[in-house]
């Protein structure tokens, strides 16, 4: 097995071309470090930040802008929404990542867990995917607000 060497894959290009070897050299340096810094990019996730607390969410159902207001526990979540209360047990599989189970649905379709995945986070809020566990062709996204450390009912 042998190696390759940038020089060697650049070479068949510098074959009756305006560039010397040293050209040839400082581009592929130039390309190997872009390679490298792109490579050491991560997107920094905070997600222990938004295991507890008090939270919103705003969607657009229909025409109209709605507003649901949740306070989480580190194994509990209570979503205030149209004056309803409704309440889900969570299972964190890693930092970044829970399933929702409705504690009491009252339909088939409340029955099925809730993926969530946090994607982003950033001072007081955080980008997540969320679909139904086992349904991966309907994700949906959108951003959580954090409004306080505590639980705050509202």
């Amino acid at each position: 097995m042998s190696i390759i060497m940038p020089m060697e894959v650049l070479r068949p290009l510098a074959k009756g071309s305006i560039f010397t070897k040293k050209e040839m050299g400082r581009f592929a340096t130039v390309i190997l470090g872009f390679t490298l810094f792109i490579s050491c990019y991560s997107v920094e996730r905070n997600c222990e930040d938004f295991h507890r607390g008090t939270f919103q969410f705003q969607q657009i159902i229909g025409d109209q802008l709605q507003t649901s207001t949740f306070l989480r526990s580190e194994n509990l979540e209570i979503e205030y929404f149209n004056e309803e209360i409704d309440s889900a047990s969570i299972r964190w599989i890693n930092p970044c990542e829970c399933v929702l189970t409705k504690l009491n649905p009252v339909s088939n379709q409340d029955k099925r867990p809730i993926s969530i995945k946090i994607l982003t986070t950033n001072k007081n809020e955080y980008v997540f995917e969320y679909t139904l566990v086992g349904d991966q062709k309907n994700k949906q996204r959108g951003t959580i607000i954090k409004l306080s450390d505590t639980l705050i009912t509202p």
